[in-house]
């Protein structure tokens, strides 16, 4: 129900007014799932602030809301003209909708855009930026004012950024630069010279060293870590370098790393250090003051920024802003518009932001996509003659001529993409599914799955496939024969973990009780990493083939094959995801803990004869090994997660990935989930294809396109 409206039937009655008829129409649409209760209440507030307000503009309005809901920054009017449909979220995940209410393509029948634009000229309501109305009109774009702004934020540091790297470029030190990047980049013998491609590392390197602002794309196993951690010893090379020069004593750059999820801080935490001590550095006289100027520790944003519990405030910003010179952000396509422009107005006017990401993941589950926007020209390269001549000189790399573009923006000159994946081999089914998903060409998907591939496997789950579905889920196995829609054929799940192998884990290495708290941290530890070998994801939260039909069928499979002891409640084992940011326990929306038994002392008694309890162990999310112990009833926010939507999947990466897509096509599905969800593989993929080729081929041609205009 709209605030401050009165209860109504779903139709408005004969003889309403247009604003009544738009108000029953709203109220109908939020009973329906269809609006999201805050939406129905921002059309409420706008009617009470201007109870003659067009209806089209409080329709405007209200749908602007529901944009961000859906990850837009602001409703495009000419697209919801030509197709109205994608105005709501409709059907929510297979609610068919009633005959009694209008529809989007109803009440929009007839509409032109001048007429809407008209309805939008009401100023008290509406404004270009100047002044305080609630909605920002920009062309035919209609914003909530805060989002307007965030976009503006946004553009303004990246453009200052890209300002001071044209101002500062000239003063690099080429010679020391060149130096370095020889030392990190060791020439290929000379006989494989010619043929060799463009070290896109390197490059990358050496554009990101001449520039405050700087992206790395590439998809997985393109190198994007192993990039930052040399990116980010070239920089202190040529800082402590600098100083005998420079006449001050040698300091090395405050260097910051960050993810937006504690997963994903976590993971590459672990692939820094790894790459670290890898790092070729005996050439250098400082070597090794160099490799110890580099963290390994990495902090979530919220953290990073120093959250506010109850707030959107952060203790950082630009009156108190970061301690830093170097701020890296990984991860960083699941940064919306609201936390990036939170980070570039905390960063000091002099640090350089590195962004690293995968463009072709899906983008923020809140509003925005600003690593997509920023890398939107990254394929084609749109490099100048002038940045590849200076490439030439300090690199020995020549780019690709296709590559170039006199017209190229100072944007396109900070952007490097990785283009070759060391993760998926030539022959990988999984690397070849995602560049033909990538690629939106399902006919390729299709010569994928045609062709056998020992990491890949489809499987029909219908009503009669019970068990090769509980084979699959409890120890990966599939049956030798696994043909798709697509008519492809996998091959036997031997080797691949399902979740029997975390609660095997979890029984078979529990200590005992006086073994003491480090060898119960050592024991989640192994719980945690275990259950990161295998993963169900879900393109829905609802239905049969969505989150919460899953995991209530999982729980019942796993519980009649022994493994856990109930179903309900606290049990041993459960799996739990975070649902909601929980400043006071130091849990972010996205973590995941296990549910386990350890021993409790009680006053009178000793360790042997101590009372079991149940605690959830989650990672720190701070980039160190450490474990956080939670009692279940501190946990307000908590679901259990045998399975996962994709986008709460991102930063996080699984030997074993079984994707789950729904049996009739969803407005959800699309080219980003499919390749997100497929790349979060290490070794295998399984797709369970329950509604055959067109709900595939739907996923393959739909594209997310989400309105904002951030760089224009």
């Amino acid at each position: 129900m709209i605030a401050g409206q009165p209860e109504a039937s779903a139709t408005a009655p004969a003889g309403s007014s247009a604003s009544e008829r738009m108000r029953y129409t709203l109220r109908a649409w939020a009973e329906n799932g269809w609006l999201r209760a805050v939406d129905a209440a921002f059309a409420g507030f706008l009617w009470r602030e201007a109870p003659d307000a067009p209806p089209l503009l409080i329709l405007a309005a209200a749908l602007a809301s529901h944009q961000l809901g859906r990850g837009h920054a602001c409703l495009d009017l000419a697209a919801t003209l030509a197709d109205p449909t994608l105005a709501l979220s409709l059907p929510p995940e297979g609610a068919e909708p009633s005959d009694a209410v209008e529809l989007p393509g109803q009440v929009l029948l007839g509409v032109q855009l001048r007429q809407w634009l008209a309805a939008l000229g009401d100023s008290r309501l509406v404004g270009d930026g100047v002044g305080a109305t609630p909605l920002v009109l920009v062309a035919q774009r209609l914003y909530l004012r805060r989002y307007w702004q965030y976009e503006q934020d946004v553009r303004g540091g990246v453009l200052q950024r890209l300002q001071a790297a044209a101002a500062s470029a000239t003063a690099l030190p080429v010679d020391a630069l060149r130096k370095v990047l020889a030392t990190l980049f060791p020439k290929v013998a000379e006989a494989d010279a010619a043929e060799a491609e463009a070290d896109w590392q390197k490059l990358a390197c050496a554009l990101a060293a001449r520039s405050a602002f700087s992206v790395i794309t590439g998809g997985p196993g393109t190198g994007k870590t192993t990039t930052v951690v040399k990116l980010l010893a070239l920089l202190q090379a040529l800082a402590l370098a600098d100083a005998p020069a420079s006449g001050r004593p040698a300091r090395p750059l405050r260097i910051r790393l960050a993810a937006p999820t504690g997963k994903a801080a976590a993971r590459l935490s672990e692939s820094i250090a790894g790459a670290l001590a890898r790092l070729p550095l005996a050439d250098l006289g400082n070597g090794e003051a160099i490799r110890a100027a580099i963290p390994v520790a990495v902090s979530t944003l919220h953290r990073l920024l120093g959250s506010r519990p109850d707030s959107r405030l952060f203790r950082h910003h630009a009156g108190q802003p970061l301690a830093l010179d170097v701020l890296v952000i990984d991860e960083a396509s699941m940064v919306d518009l609201e936390m990036m422009a939170a980070v570039l107005a905390a960063l000091p006017a002099r640090a350089r932001l590195i962004l690293l990401g995968d463009k072709d993941q899906l983008a923020s589950v809140e509003a925005g996509a600003v690593l997509g926007e920023l890398c939107r020209r990254a394929g084609e390269g749109h490099y100048t003659p002038q940045t590849s001549a200076w490439l030439a000189s300090v690199c020995g790399q020549t780019i690709d001529p296709q590559l170039l573009d006199e017209a190229g923006s100072a944007l396109d000159q900070t952007v490097a993409m990785l283009r070759f994946s060391h993760r998926f081999a030539t022959g990988s089914g999984i690397g070849r599914l995602a560049a033909a998903v990538n690629a939106g060409d399902f006919a390729a998907v299709q010569g994928v799955w045609r062709t056998p591939a020992a990491d890949l496997a489809m499987l029909s789950p219908g009503a009669g496939n019970a068990a090769a579905f509980n084979d699959l889920v409890i120890d990966g196995r599939l049956p030798l024969a696994t043909s798709g829609a697509g008519g492809g054929e996998g091959v036997s799940g031997g080797g691949r973990a399902g979740y029997r192998h975390y609660l095997e884990t979890l029984h078979r290495q529990r200590p005992v009780a006086s073994a003491g708290q480090p060898a119960f941290d050592s024991w989640a530890r192994q719980v945690l990493r275990a259950h990161g070998e295998f993963q169900v994801l879900c393109a829905l939260r609802r239905g049969p083939w969505g989150v919460d039909g899953l995991n209530q069928r999982i729980a019942l499979a796993l519980h009649a094959a022994g493994l856990i002891p109930a179903t309900q409640d606290w049990y041993a084992g459960r799996p739990v995801l975070v649902t909601r940011n929980d400043y006071a326990l130091g849990l972010m929306n996205g973590d995941i803990g296990i549910t386990l038994a350890v021993p409790v002392l009680l006053p009178t008694t000793d360790a042997a004869s101590g009372e079991w309890v149940a605690r959830v162990a989650f990672p720190a999310g701070d980039g160190s090994d450490a474990i956080k112990w939670v009692l279940p009833s501190r946990l307000q926010a908590v679901e259990t997660v045998y399975a996962l939507t994709v986008h709460k999947s991102q930063g996080s990466e699984f030997t074993h990935t079984a994707l789950v897509l729904p049996e009739k096509p969803n407005p959800i599905l699309t080219r980003e989930l499919l390749y997100t969800g497929i790349t979060r593989a290490r070794r295998w993929f399984t797709l369970l294809n329950p509604g055959g080729d067109d709900v595939q081929r739907v996923a393959v041609e739909r594209r997310v396109l989400r309105a904002s205009r951030l760089l224009e």
